[in-house]
């Protein structure tokens, strides 16, 4: 029927994904450079904040499962299996926000994350960064496994600074390809 649909339009106009005109259409909104940049940036921040808690608050049981985790899907980076472990990406640092133990971090993170999704997909096939982030996931389980806040929070921040480093190098080649690509 048209009320889930409209239901399901208005959530994404209010998520700032789709733009409705009456009587012409619903668009796609496309975010700019320094728009998807100044995400990553807030991304890092809480994301980073998520890590400190999560190095003081989660329980050996939660960073063990998060442990498993990525051991699991390190294999699929070094298959090439690039959907698969982009998406494993994703729950690994969705896990972390869930560790921190503030809700508010991780509901404000999933708001950007809507957004970043694209975007993180399509860089992790770029490069090395699929093996990079295996590395750099594995660093960031040995900080919350010490219990080093300091340590995971700085682990984290670097990690999603680089997406954004990547981001603003590529730019013009991702551009194309998600233009192409929708």
């Amino acid at each position: 029927s048209r009320t889930p649909l409209r239901e399901a339009l208005a959530r994404l106009e209010q998520d700032g994904l789709v733009a409705i005109a009456p009587r012409m259409g619903v668009y796609v909104v496309r975010k700019s450079l320094e728009q998807i940049l100044e995400m990553i940036v807030a991304w890092a921040a809480l994301e980073s904040m998520a890590a400190r808690l999560a190095a003081s608050e989660a329980l050996d049981k939660d960073i063990a499962r998060l442990r498993k985790h990525a051991m699991k899907h390190s294999e699929s980076s070094a298959r090439a299996d690039l959907g698969e472990y982009s998406d494993a990406n994703i729950q690994f640092h969705q896990m972390i926000l869930e560790m921190s133990g503030c809700a508010l971090l991780a509901k404000l993170a999933d708001g950007l994350f809507v957004h970043m999704h694209a975007i993180r997909r399509r860089a992790m096939g770029e490069g090395d960064r699929a093996s990079r982030s295996v590395v750099d996931h594995m660093s960031i389980i040995e900080a919350l496994e010490a219990r080093d806040p300091d340590l995971a929070e700085d682990l984290v921040r670097e990690h999603t600074l680089r997406l954004h480093d990547h981001v603003r190098r590529a730019w013009t080649r991702m551009e194309h390809l998600t233009k192409t690509t929708i």
